[in-house]
């Protein structure tokens, strides 16, 4: 199906240069002079490679037919990452380079959502919002603007995350797992 090249967004499948490409990142550039641009940052689906590309706002790209199949994470092997579909409980395996940087934030009984093309498992994608502990925070500065100060923190699972200056080593917090931002202090 052909789209819009501003109509692409994170998570899309589309077919470029004869190659399946999972859509990463896309920012849209408007330069003072001349049209609009899109600026996609793109993965080969087969070979894990990255890409950047871009398109003018009106060229269409063909979007490849992508179904999702509710699964559940449950170990990882080498550098193979094994899961299992709900529904089938018919087991799957995703090499690192397919899963990319989503690999840090997997935990064995996560539910996640597998992107399959004409039934192959390429991709998967995380919960919106993961709640984790921080386990090493900066010490507070005084006399620092709350407004637009935050400190580094570092989660349980070895992300990098820059928190508010009331957090503290052992605060459970909610991140966002598109880019890894702080959303809020967890409630539970």
């Amino acid at each position: 199906m052909k789209i819009q090249a501003n109509n692409m967004r994170p998570g899309m499948v589309i077919e470029h240069q004869g190659k399946q490409w999972s859509i990463i990142k896309i920012e849209l550039l408007q330069p003072g002079k001349g049209g609009a641009f899109i600026q996609v940052e793109m993965r080969d689906i087969l070979s894990g490679n990255k890409s950047n590309d871009r398109w003018r706002t009106q060229e269409t790209v063909e979007k490849l037919e992508v179904r999702e199949r509710d699964s559940q994470y449950l170990f990882k092997e080498g550098e193979i990452y094994n899961f299992m579909d709900v529904e089938t409980f018919e087991q799957f395996s995703l090499s690192e380079k397919e899963i990319g940087d989503k690999k840090l934030y997997l935990e064995e009984g996560l539910s996640v959502i597998a992107n399959t093309i004409e039934g192959k498992p390429v991709d998967i994608t995380l919960p919106q919002t993961m709640t984790f502990t921080v386990i090493e925070a900066d010490a507070v500065v005084k006399k620092q603007t709350a407004t637009s100060s935050y400190k580094p923190g570092v989660l349980e699972n070895g992300i990098k995350v820059m928190i508010p200056p009331f957090i503290e080593a052992g605060t459970r917090i909610v991140i966002n797992t598109s880019d890894g931002s702080y959303v809020e202090r967890s409630k539970d």
